[in-house]
């Protein structure tokens, strides 16, 4: 609980990481990867291309 340890130490600051935190933080590239050997894991060959602008 973040409440606890502010109150416990008085010297804990909270910091607002933002709304966006996550989405910030994704890899585009790592996720990619990760969906195409998941689903390759499942049997599935994958190829992948741009989608249509």
């Amino acid at each position: 609980m973040v409440v606890w340890h502010l109150l416990d130490d008085p010297n804990a600051r909270f910091e607002d990481l933002g709304s966006d935190f996550y989405t910030r933080r994704i890899d585009p590239e790592r996720r990619k990867r990760s969906h195409v050997h998941q689903l390759e894991a499942l049997g599935y060959k994958v190829s992948l291309e741009p989608a249509a602008a």
